[in-house]
């Protein structure tokens, strides 16, 4: 959506599905850079990301982009109806800037389909129950998208973005990193959470939650992209290893030295943090030493001054000895279904990463994944290390 010749792009898509016989619900984002452009704007004004005023504002990136496309498409013949959340009626709860979806109504988008139009609706937006202007958080047209799809029962929801599917890792990065034709739902979300940004985790969560037959697809290159499937049959648990790997530098670390070791404390803690709607990540504590201990946890960036000053006056009412904290890290991940399966994927992942001299920080696993907190000058140069040492980009994956 980056520009009118983009826009109309997307129109000639909407129109093939169209000619397909099919009823077609388009949900777009705003054009490229103008909800930065926006943001940035209310900033200036003296708002903050959380407020009720900076939704309304750059909530009004989609509305544009309804309103083009809805244009493109009359233009081309095509009776289509721009529709924006509240028309649609996207409740959500009262967080502005990541607000969570509560009940999509599906009623007025049926209806418009059952008259023959093309629906095309602004995402990224919602109302709350007092019927504010919300907004979902990035990547929250996905999350609309997807969450639309569930409330109308839709056949299928094709996410298109800036790449032609999912990819073993960053292609950016790895430069022979290979599309994959599948990916397990459990797969996308660890992708999701841990640096990649093809899809954003809620809309997967919302499609695993709801049984959306989800694909990923290039806006720019025909292409049969990547589908999200379920697990099935036994079968597909003699997967690969491991299937991709991701690199997240959008991380923060925050560390509480010398707190009293005794319940309660983690709680109060976290508890806080919790209430800011900040989103801890990885959590490590060490070994009581004389009743103190040190605690560390993981951050996004964007959220460290928040989490800062929340952590440093815990600490002083704790008698902490001191808040110290670090943004040049970065999170290394390696994810696959089939590790569930296998042994040796961690003291594997460790090697490779030692024969490099690259420091591990922090350690978190999951069935399906193992992350290492690191020093950010090592980030894209493990990346590329671990893609190679589990041969992604050789392998092929099952079908």
């Amino acid at each position: 959506m980056g520009s009118i010749e983009r826009i109309k792009g997307v129109a000639k898509r909407v129109i093939a599905e169209k000619k397909n016989k099919n009823d077609v619900v388009v949900v777009v984002s705003a054009m490229s850079g103008e909800t930065n452009r926006l943001l940035d704007l209310a900033f200036q004004a003296g708002g903050t990301a959380d407020n009720l005023e900076t939704d309304m504002i750059i909530s009004s990136g989609e509305q544009v982009s309804s309103g083009l496309l809805s244009l493109v498409l009359k233009s081309e013949g095509y009776d289509s109806v721009p529709l924006l959340g509240h028309q649609v009626r996207i409740t959500t709860d009262e967080v502005h800037g990541k607000a969570r979806i509560a009940r999509i109504d599906g009623e007025n988008i049926n209806k418009e389909l059952s008259r023959g139009k093309i629906a095309v609706i602004a995402g990224f937006q919602g109302i709350n129950r007092d019927g504010f202007i919300t907004t979902l958080g990035r990547g929250g047209s996905d999350t609309t998208a997807v969450a639309i799809a569930a409330a109308i029962k839709a056949d299928r929801c094709d996410i298109y973005t800036d790449v032609d599917g999912v990819y073993t890792a960053d292609p950016s990065l790895v430069p022979d990193a290979r599309r994959l034709d599948s990916v397990y739902f459990d797969e996308m979300i660890e992708m999701s959470s841990l640096g990649a940004k093809v899809l954003q985790i809620r809309s997967v969560e919302f499609a695993m939650k709801y049984r959306v037959n989800l694909f990923v697809k290039s806006t720019f290159v025909e292409g049969p992209g990547t589908q999200i499937k379920f697990l099935g049959e036994k079968i597909d648990m003699e997967e690969l290893e491991v299937s991709s790997v991701a690199c997240d530098k959008d991380e923060a670390k925050i560390s509480i030295r010398g707190v009293p070791d005794k319940p309660g404390i983690a709680a109060k803690i976290f508890s806080k943090i919790s209430e800011a709607n900040i989103v801890v990540d990885m959590i490590i504590q060490n070994i009581s030493v004389h009743g103190f201990t040190d605690l560390t946890f993981t951050v996004s960036k964007k959220d460290l001054k928040k989490s800062l000053a929340i952590t440093s006056k815990i600490a002083g009412e704790l008698k902490a000895k001191e808040v110290i904290s670090d943004d040049k890290i970065a999170k290394i991940s390696v994810i696959g279904v089939g590790m569930r399966n296998h042994y040796g994927t961690a003291s594997t992942m460790f090697k490779a990463l030692s024969k490099e001299n690259i420091n591990i920080m922090m350690i978190s696993t999951s069935e399906i994944k193992i992350s290492c907190v690191i020093d950010a000058r090592y980030a894209e140069h493990a990346t590329r290390v671990l893609h190679d040492t589990f041969g992604l980009g050789k392998a092929k994956r099952p079908k």
